[in-house]
Formats: C-alpha cells, sequence, structure tokens
C-alpha cells in the first residue's frame, strides 16, 4: 500500500511538471563598452524594436547616468550569427544630480536607479537609497531619440516597508516596476514578512510628486524579486534570486522550518546562490505567484537585476556579480523550447 501511495503521489506531480516551460539558454556577445562590467545593469525593458539595458548609474561613484539601447532585430540576428557584431547606443540620462540633491535635501542617500519602466514614451525609474534611508522614489522622464530627459520637478517617494521592530530591511528597494489596468506597480525586493506583503500602486494617469500610492497584498515570498516583466495581461515574470551572503544578506534567507524553499538555497556545505523565475498574477486585488522555471546550475550564481519578455522567451542580465572573478556582465536569452 505505501508503494501504490508513493506512486499515485508522483503521479499527480507530472501533469504540473510537464507544465513547467523549457527553455534554452543562449549567451549573447555584447560589445566592449556596453560588456564592461561596471555599467551595474540593473534593469531591462523591450519596447517597439529596441531593448533597453539600464544602468545603475551610482552617481556617488562618478559613474555616467545612462542606458544602453540594441534593436530586436539585431539581437535575432546574434541568435542566427554568434560571428554579428551588435550595434548599439548609449542615451544619457539628463536631470538626475539635480534630483539626487533633493534626496540628500530630505536626508534620504541615493545608492542607484534599480528598476525601468517604459510606457510608449515615458520613462518611469526606481531610485533605491542604502538601508538607513526610510524613503525610495520614483522619477519620471521623456524618451527621446538621444536621450532620456528626467523631469526634475517630479520625484515621489515610496516609503520602505518596515520589519516588526521598525528596523529596515538591508540592502532592499522597489527592485521592480511594471504596469496593469492603467497602473504601476512597484514591488519591494523583500516580501517575507510573517504577518502582510504588498506591492505599491499608483494611478499613471495622475501621477504627481504628491500621489500617495495604495497598497496591492501579494503573497508572502522567499528570497528577492529583483525584476519582472509583463507576460500578459495581469501576468508577470518575475526574477527570484538569492545571494548566500552573510552579515545584513542573512535576512533572505528562510525560516528553519521552510524546508521546500531551505532544500532550494542550502546543501551539504551550507548556503548556496540560488536563481529562478516566477509568475506573478494579478486577480481579485491581490497577487500571488508559483514557480515557472530554475536557472540551470552554472547561472544560479549570477546576480540577476534584470527580465524582459520577448517571443515567448525572456532576456536576462545581471549586474556584475558572477560566482568568480573576473566580473562580467551577462545578457541570455532564454529561448523557449517548442
Amino acid at each position: 500500500m505505501k508503494y501504490l501511495l508513493t506512486l499515485l503521489w508522483w503521479g499527480s506531480l507530472l501533469p504540473a511538471q510537464a507544465q513547467q516551460p523549457q527553455f534554452t539558454v543562449h549567451n549573447l556577445r555584447l560589445p566592449k563598452e556596453v560588456a564592461y562590467y561596471d555599467n551595474q545593469f540593473s534593469g531591462l525593458a523591450a519596447s517597439a524594436d529596441k531593448l533597453y539595458l539600464l544602468s545603475e548609474s551610482r552617481l556617488q561613484d562618478q559613474a555616467e547616468a545612462k542606458l544602453y539601447t540594441v534593436r530586436l532585430a539585431d539581437l535575432d540576428r546574434q541568435l542566427a550569427d554568434t560571428t554579428y557584431v551588435l550595434p548599439y547606443q548609449k542615451l544619457p540620462i539628463t536631470g538626475l544630480p539635480a534630483l539626487r540633491t533633493k534626496m540628500a535635501a530630505a536626508g534620504q542617500r541615493y545608492e542607484g536607479l534599480e528598476a525601468m519602466l517604459l510606457v510608449q514614451d515615458v520613462v518611469y525609474l526606481s531610485v533605491e537609497t542604502d538601508t538607513p534611508s526610510s524613503t525610495c522614489y520614483l522619477l519620471k522622464g521623456q524618451l527621446r531619440a538621444d536621450a532620456v530627459v528626467l523631469d526634475t520637478t517630479f520625484l515621489l517617494p515610496l516609503a520602505k516597508p518596515l520589519a516588526a521592530d521598525d528596523s529596515h530591511i538591508y540592502n532592499a528597494g522597489f527592485e521592480a516596476l511594471a504596469e496593469a489596468n492603467d497602473h504601476l506597480l512597484a514591488f519591494f525586493e523583500y516580501n517575507s514578512f510573517p504577518a502582510r506583503n504588498y506591492t505599491y500602486y499608483l494611478d499613471n494617469k495622475n501621477l504627481s510628486s504628491a500621489s500617495a500610492p495604495g497598497k496591492l497584498p501579494i503573497t508572502q515570498l522567499p528570497f528577492r524579486i529583483t525584476d519582472i516583466t509583463a507576460a500578459s495581461k495581469n501576468r508577470f515574470t518575475a526574477l527570484n534570486f538569492f545571494f548566500k551572503g552573510e552579515g545584513g544578506d542573512a535576512i533572505y534567507r528562510t525560516p528553519a522550518g521552510d524546508l521546500p524553499n531551505a532544500q532550494l538555497i542550502r546543501d551539504g556545505q551550507g548556503y548556496k546562490n540560488y536563481s529562478r523565475l516566477l509568475t506573478i498574477e494579478l486577480s481579485d486585488n491581490k497577487l500571488t505567484w508559483q514557480p515557472l522555471w530554475e536557472f540551470p546550475e552554472k547561472y544560479r550564481g549570477y546576480n540577476w537585476e534584470g527580465i524582459a519578455a520577448y517571443k515567448g522567451g525572456y532576456f536576462v542580465i545581471n549586474d556584475k556579480y558572477t560566482p568568480s572573478r573576473p566580473y562580467q556582465t551577462t545578457l541570455l536569452y532564454l529561448q523557449p523550447v517548442k
């Protein structure tokens, strides 16, 4: 009887496993300037005929505020011909130093740009601040042919969710932006609060620096959300990453009793890095999630920071951190297996 029950249990898993998508992983070859590791890319977006790569733009390190664009047709060509050299364009982001000065005047310390959302020619960017700062920010600008021009009169504060003891979550900001039903969604990186987890939403038709975000409940989920992309109406695909670091990073470890998730990030040697994709769905004014796909072992230690849906698959990019040095920028295309 025990053997029969085991067979039935495994049989019940087969349909669910069969529905999991499979992807062929393609490592795209970036031009030297774009591939430079200290671009520290933090977001991706596919819009019209281009892929946009957002640099973290760490002004405090004298980094240039910028993003790069690559035509999707050129990426398709390199997928077919790996010797093809990708043309690209650099777009400076103007107005960021002035906005950083305003943040500093409010007692908040800018650390970098973390997420990007394109709605036609409007660009939304999220700003991460250092851990002691109480507030992150949403920026808004215009996408032009030769630059992104930020509106220096628009600076929308996003209060960081707090732990039960009112402490700030280490190194956490709003790492993912999305749009649903004419509303902008801002996803916090950490969503493992025991009592409540939520995503901010804002009416992007009537958005101002004084707009007060509403809160959409999101089912508690482990590790970090580091970016998100729309897959279909009210359905999104998110990057879910765990870094095995010590110190403040330990907040992202799962509780001892959460055995299913603990098995993903632990082995006989201790903690290990882990990366996967999640499906996040908006329904009945709440957000729920389920696992979608695990990165192959060789790519699980990359700090994936950007994702953009394309032709049923996904472009993903890391910031610069890889399992071993030298660090490098890596752009993958996850091509769906038919």
